[in-house]
């Protein structure tokens, strides 16, 4: 006993300076000290395994490396944030929500917009049962295996002086510092690696290793900012909850403070888009949120962000550089795309090489040549554009520059429409075509066939293995393996993928196919429409088309004019007989739930609230994340707080799991 004693003795005291480095700031004792302490555990556990605890520091690199990553549900889906660009859309903002809540005064909680990778962190009972990233903001990949590997992550939290809930989850941003990535750099070079672009890729490629030995080398740091579903703990406002974010040992940024009013938020703006470049990390903005939770509840949502919150964008920052060339690059829908190749220049953190031109009118309106000295900048912080040129630094015998009217790919003639500023390239056998087309229909919101990327792609289509979306089914192991980088294991895997893929539901297949105008949510649409029928969608008139809801004569005469060529009409057919089946999915005439609101709160058992929300759609219904008089029914599961006591207060509805599926005529024990 007394060696399990000292073992979990150990693991208090490791915690606990771990907590007063990371999260206090203030170390009491030195490096050598520590490890020492950390290497007595280590000889402990070796020497009595029976007592080695899983919240033990030393087991952050326990798990071996796997093969892919698995999906984790978010209890509370992980929101974007709307944009204020300036300060007249801070102010536009802080009076909706003056005159929504009829309040003079509000207090927001302002902190810093980290450049990193927003994660998710769940912690039941205390320990830490996974973490995950954000994902669609619904379903995140599993990646507890890596974000163990952070030291300023507990494990286990600090109980100490704040009840712990039962289960919570908790949202941070995973960062590197700037001098810890010009040291992982140096070393990615030393080693004949390839160097990253900027922090946030290197801190997104560490997280996304298979092996958690790799992560471990990495200079990962985390910020907590938020909270998910809380089940056994209310607080009243954020401020409260970020106080125990610390307490239980979580770091939470310094910077974070609590602002009142339009003169608040605009100052915090100001001051630190002033210290941004001197941060020890990068970041582009600050995040605003009103402090009352209760306050939060009243404004509610959106359908993908919160009304109470706010991301306030910093101006872009400039740089002056030289256009080295231009290059035309042709898209999946055959538009050409003029992009200038720049001298590389450093801005907002990212070497810039790259500036789309958009089209002809924008290259005349800027007069752009080539030679040209130019100011470009990172729109938001992301996209390079050129702003204008500096003529005084044009060099003398310059030309003007035209996209010519000959696709560069295939040497198609190219044309454009009435209502286009863009050139295209109608020839449907244009190799860059080809390869846009099957790199989007093999993305994730697509067929998500893991592995046929970029780079496989081109090999395949410039090897003419690939000539149209069908061909992807005609490939095999042979074929693969005779191509440079493939080994008998790699084509394996790629075989497989594409062989589940064939699987697919209607709205994710005809997202595939990139019509043009036909994204996410209007495939959604017709796959409710024409009941998962792809012959009646096909065969389908620009009046029927038209007359769907949420779909315009814009939208409309793209599937037409999608369908009126043969090609497209067999490169379907042929998908089908190689085997892609397209699943029926349920859909109910009977629309009873239609203009019904539905919350959901707590642990579900009997089914996952995606689930949920997918039944109730299905019969017509509607769901949010707050409760309002607005709302008809609130589903409760296990440990539900907050949402149950106000729909009480607000009389509405309350449904059980057995109830709510009952009310719907569904078997709970039939698999949902």
């Amino acid at each position: 006993m007394k060696h399990e004693k000292k073992i979990l003795d150990l693991i208090d005291i490791i915690n606990d300076h771990n907590y007063k480095y990371y999260v206090l700031d203030d170390p009491i004792i030195s490096d050598g000290e520590f490890d020492n302490l950390f290497k007595e555990l280590e000889i402990l556990e070796k020497n009595f395994p029976q007592y080695k605890k899983s919240h033990s520091p030393t087991q952050r690199i326990g798990s071996s490396p796997i093969k892919k990553f698995n999906t984790i549900e978010h209890k509370e889906p992980m929101l974007s944030l709307s944009n204020a660009m300036n300060s007249n859309e801070l102010f536009d903002f802080h009076n909706r929500n003056k005159k929504t809540l009829n309040q003079k005064s509000i207090t927001y909680v302002a902190e810093p917009k980290l450049d990193g990778l927003g994660v998710t962190l769940t912690y039941s009972n205390g320990s830490l049962l996974h973490g995950a990233t954000r994902g669609d903001g619904n379903n995140g990949e599993d990646i507890t295996h890596n974000l163990k590997t952070i030291k300023s992550i507990p494990l286990k939290l600090r109980d100490v002086g704040k009840e712990i809930p039962t289960y919570i989850e908790i949202r941070g941003e995973v960062f590197i510092e700037k001098k810890n990535f010009l040291k992982l750099n140096k070393l990615q070079t030393k080693n004949g690696e390839q160097v990253f672009a900027n922090p946030r890729n290197a801190a997104a490629g560490s997280l996304r290793q298979l092996d958690p030995k790799i992560t471990a080398t990495r200079p990962l740091s985390i910020f907590c900012y938020e909270a998910g579903l809380i089940e056994g703990e209310l607080f009243k406002d954020h401020n409260s909850l970020l106080k125990a974010l610390r307490i239980w040992g979580l770091p939470v940024s310094s910077l974070i403070k609590t602002v009142t009013g339009h003169t608040g938020l605009k100052k915090y703006q100001k001051d630190l888009e002033k210290i941004r470049n001197d941060l020890p990390y990068e970041i582009d903005g600050t995040v605003f949120k009103i402090n009352n939770y209760k306050q939060r509840e009243i404004l509610g949502y959106r359908s993908r962000s919160p009304k109470w919150a706010i991301a306030g964008k910093f101006k872009a920052q400039q740089a002056t550089t030289i256009i080295q060339n231009i290059e035309i690059q042709v898209g999946r829908t055959g538009a050409l795309t003029p992009v200038a190749k720049l001298k590389p220049v450093f801005v907002s953190g990212v070497t810039v090489s790259n500036a789309t031109l958009h089209n002809q009118d924008e290259i005349n309106r800027k007069d752009i040549r080539i030679g040209d000295t130019v100011l470009i900048e990172r729109a938001g912080d992301v996209i390079p554009k050129v702003i204008k040129v500096i003529l005084k630094k044009r060099p003398h015998g310059s030309s003007t520059f035209t996209i010519p009217n000959i696709c560069p790919a295939c040497k198609h003639a190219t044309s454009k429409s009435k209502n286009e500023a863009i050139l295209r390239c109608k020839n449907l056998s244009c190799p860059e075509q080809i390869k846009g087309r099957i790199e989007h229909f093999s993305s994730k919101l697509a067929l998500d066939i893991d592995g046929l990327g970029k780079k496989i792609t081109n090999l395949l289509v410039d090897h003419n293995y690939l000539k149209s979306i069908s061909d992807i089914f005609l490939l095999d192991e042979a074929t693969l393996k005779s191509l440079e980088g493939f080994g008998n294991k790699s084509a394996e895997n790629l075989i497989l993928a594409i062989e589940t893929s064939k699987k697919i539901s209607f709205s994710k297949f005809v997202y595939g196919l990139g019509i043009k105008n036909v994204g996410e949510h209007i495939s959604k649409l017709f796959e409710k429409y024409f009941l998962s029928d792809l012959n009646n969608f096909m065969n389908s008139s620009f009046e029927e088309l038209e007359s769907i809801e949420g779909v315009g004569p814009i939208v409309a005469k793209e599937v037409i004019d999608f369908w009126s060529q043969k090609e497209n009409q067999a490169m379907v057919k042929e998908c089908i007989r190689q085997g892609v089946k397209i699943e029926k999915k349920e859909f109910v005439k009977d629309q009873f739930l239609t203009n019904k609101t539905f919350v959901f709160t707590g642990t579900l058992k009997t089914f996952n609230r995606r689930d949920g929300k997918e039944i109730i759609n299905r019969y017509g219904g509607s769901t949010t994340n707050s409760i309002s008089k607005k709302t008809d029914f609130l589903i409760a599961g296990v440990g539900a707080g907050s949402k149950l006591e106000k729909a009480k207060k607000l009389d509405i509805k309350i449904l059980n799991e057995q109830e709510f599926l009952k009310f719907v005529n569904l078997d709970p024990n039939k698999n949902l």
